[in-house]
């Protein structure tokens, strides 16, 4: 009995002795918990193409998962918030190198770009695929964090260097130009060669980091129209590109704009109807509809309370249901109650980074907070509309929980950094606390003070103190 009381306790101090926020563990845990789950009932059709078995899959997530809670606990237990502001400087220089690779999908060295979905998204070093554009996502959130502030306390060393001999480096415009607005237009561009909806979705969280991090909507305004200047003119530039013998300049753009036309699930219903079964018409039709009707047809069946675990059946129509589509395969297994709990613990984390960036002193600091948890709920929010289809499909995975090893390992690292920032601004409030209680307990209460002067007026006086009878 003494055993189990002991080892109660000592779990419990365990809990008690986690420092950050306790509340963003417990959506990190529930999180990986629930991706663990869902990605043994999800693969059946992975497993299948891929000629391997759930546990096999199951068990490389769990080792994903463990690699994942490794490197939260590494961020974790980073004290200096200097060391995540060193290597946010990097952020822009890893994004564009990687992008750049993928532009120009040439072997350099042991990295290859890989062709996946017709589209140059990932690179291969060694055995390891690198999905881009998830690490674009947090490496380009860091980084800006860093150009804003930077900018705030004018501490662009370069800049200030040059613009010791040549004043015109020294203009603000010009440092924003430089350090943030060319950053986002040429990390943007390189996105819009793979996908045009990572390119919006990236370009948002960009510009909403930068709006945080201090730069006005007004002075938004300007860069807001010229990057829609930049899409209309790579739009104009496939339009008088060779349609025939040769790559469009950006292959995606076309297949992005026929999901933005209304009319497209119409008419390929229509195709269905009119062409012949089997025809390559007939199969790109039925492809564009079979995902986004079949993940309607999931989040029907779920009901309230689900199917129950392993007894989707869209899992086997929907060939990535494991990514872009988990929400709809959890709401069929596990019902709209299951949806609801996976929308809570989203909710909650955006109301728990609030609170953390509230708690900061530090600018760096509360830019980093807010950019990272508006890209992980922005993007569960985004996946969620794609997949009751109130939006055109876009190819978010749900982060954290969808499968994907450089999507969870990137959300791992920047939940890790969120974990590790609020531990540090707790830290900060506990030690203000009690060298607040300190200083009131070795200053002297204000009654004593009025009791001592009113004694000494009387001593000067010469009056007497009145006794109690």
């Amino acid at each position: 009995m003494k055993d189990n009381k002991a080892g109660k306790n000592s779990f419990w101090n365990f809990v008690d002795a986690l420092e950050g926020d306790k509340v963003v563990w417990m959506i990190t845990l529930m999180l990986i918990l629930i991706s663990i789950v869902a990605i043994f009932s999800s693969t059946s059709q992975l497993a299948l193409t891929q000629k391997t078995t759930r546990m096999a899959i199951v068990k490389e997530q769990l080792l994903l998962s463990v690699g994942a809670l490794v490197l939260i606990i590494i961020c974790y237990n980073i004290k200096q918030i200097g060391f995540f502001r060193f290597f946010s400087q990097l952020g822009y220089l890893v994004s564009i190198t990687m992008l750049l690779i993928l532009v120009v999908h040439k072997d350099i060295g042991p990295i290859k770009p890989v062709l996946l979905n017709s589209a140059w998204r990932v690179l291969q070093v060694g055995g390891i695929q690198i999905h881009v554009f998830e690490v674009v996502k947090v490496a380009m959130v860091m980084y800006l964090a860093w150009a804003t502030s930077a900018y705030r306390n004018d501490s662009f060393t370069i800049a200030n260097k040059l613009a010791e001999k040549h004043p015109f480096w020294g203009k603000d415009l010009v440092k924003k130009v430089l350090y943030i607005y060319l950053p986002i237009f040429s990390v943007c561009l390189c996105i819009m060669k793979g996908s045009l909806s990572s390119t919006l979705f990236i370009g948002g969280i960009m510009f909403i980091t930068i709006l945080i991090g201090g730069i006005s909507v007004r002075e938004l305004i300007l860069p807001g129209v010229v990057g829609i200047g930049l899409i209309f003119a790579c739009i104009g530039i496939n339009k008088l590109s060779p349609k025939e013998g040769s790559e469009k300049p950006f292959p995606h753009l076309e297949t992005a704009m026929n999901r933005l036309q209304t009319h497209q699930t119409e008419a390929d219903f229509e195709t269905l109807k009119t062409a012949s079964t089997g025809s390559d018409e007939f199969r790109r039709a039925m492809d564009r509809l079979r995902q986004p009707v079949s993940a309607k047809i999931a989040i029907h069946q779920g009901g309230l309370f689900g199917k129950g675990p392993g007894r989707s059946t869209q899992r086997y129509v929907v060939p990535i249901m494991f990514e872009d589509y988990m929400f709809s395969f959890i709401v069929e297994e596990y019902g709209l109650l299951g949806g609801i709990l996976v929308i809570i613990l989203y909710i909650s984390l955006l109301a728990r980074g609030a609170l953390i960036a509230r708690s900061c002193d530090n600018h760096f600091a509360k830019v980093v907070i807010a950019g990272l948890v508006i890209l992980i709920t922005g993007q569960a929010m985004m996946h969620i509309v794609v997949n009751v289809d109130v939006g055109v499909m876009t190819g978010q995975t749900l982060p954290m929980i969808s499968h994907g090893n450089s999507s969870f390992i990137m959300f791992s690292l920047a939940f890790g950094i969120i974990l590790s920032i609020s531990r540090m601004a707790r830290r900060k409030i506990a030690r203000e606390a009690a060298a607040a209680a300190r200083a009131e307990a070795v200053s002297p209460r204000k009654d004593d003070v009025q009791a001592g002067m009113d004694e000494l007026d009387a001593m000067e006086s010469g009056i007497p103190e009145e006794t109690e009878e």
